[in-house]
């Protein structure tokens, strides 16, 4: 009988620790590689990530293998000075966020007011309902969408307009350009999705993004000495270090970083070392059958 309590309590333990499977997804469903492709395991990533400054977990949006995985890390890093940062809420809902972590709102509050994803509750919620339960801080990282179609319409400049409460929302103005590699990248990406977008507005709408989340993440660790950042975002953002984590680099010199990035390949199992190759600090390939996400958010700069 004791041993049979005991074999019930190391179980509990395991799946407090690990976390349930979501949709059925778990380990085979996903292989862990370096940047050059040597096979990795989520053990090292996560050790890793321990002892960063700031780790980004690039996603596709409607991946649900990613999902699962940003919940195993961030159940099985280190908890005590780590904070959650999510593209997905914007800066001037931090407070309904705040609010809804210390219990004085309900989630229905956090989900209207709060203008959550429309997968909010299948890909985003266990992580918000783990911060919750161990007391974390989650970071409302993302610039206000209305302030980035602004840019898309009339460019970095117009927000000089803007009043002094909304430029708190954004990053210091004028923002950094994106850099040349970052720009091709994107200008590739628009032609191939056929985007009818003014090539200089865009690239400055998507710098945009990147810069806000950047600031948002310095100003937290600025704030909170000793604190550690895992930040979930779209891959394009952080891949190759390009995007956020050079804004971040320019707002907080010397912060180490751990980039990976999360991708449902055709070659599942497998390394395409020439679509995947330096794509992060670690690549991981995810299971491209998964069912897809519903209702994910996909649009490169905002309407």
């Amino acid at each position: 009988m004791r041993a049979g309590v005991a074999f019930l309590i190391a179980i509990s333990a395991l799946l407090a620790q690990n976390g349930p499977a979501q949709n059925g997804i778990d380990a085979q469903h996903y292989r862990v590689y370096r940047g050059d492709g040597r096979a990795s395991s989520l053990e090292e990533l996560i050790r890793e990530s321990n002892a960063a400054a700031v780790t980004f977990l690039g996603e596709q949006h409607d991946d649900p293998v990613a999902h699962y995985l940003e919940e195993q890390i961030l159940r099985r890093g280190s908890q005590a000075d780590v904070a959650l940062s999510l593209e997905m809420f914007e800066t001037d809902v931090q407070q309904v966020v705040d609010e809804y972590l210390a219990g004085l709102v309900t989630e229905e509050h956090l989900l209207a007011s709060g203008r959550a994803w429309k997968n909010y509750k299948t890909d985003y919620r266990p992580l918000v309902e783990h911060a919750k339960e161990r007391k974390m801080r989650v970071i409302a990282a993302n610039p206000p969408r209305r302030y980035v179609n602004r840019v898309t319409r009339l460019g970095a400049a117009s927000l000089g307009d803007l009043d002094s409460a909304a430029k708190a929302l954004l990053p210091p103005l004028p923002y950094a350009k994106a850099s040349d590699r970052y720009a091709e990248k994107f200008r590739k990406v628009m032609e191939e999705a056929r985007r009818d977008l003014d090539p200089k507005k865009g690239i400055e709408a998507q710098s945009l993004w990147d810069a806000g989340m950047a600031f948002s993440i310095a100003k937290f660790l600025s704030r909170n000495p000793g604190m550690r950042v895992l930040q979930c975002n779209g891959s394009f953002h952080s891949a190759e270090r390009l995007g956020i984590p050079e804004h971040l680099a320019r707002y907080r010199p010397g912060a180490s970083m751990v980039v990976v990035t999360m991708v449902p390949g055709k070659s599942f199992p497998d390394f395409d070392a020439e679509k995947m190759k330096g794509q992060g600090d670690f690549v991981i390939v995810t299971d491209p059958k998964a069912p897809r996400s519903s209702g994910a958010a996909t649009a490169a700069t905002a309407k």
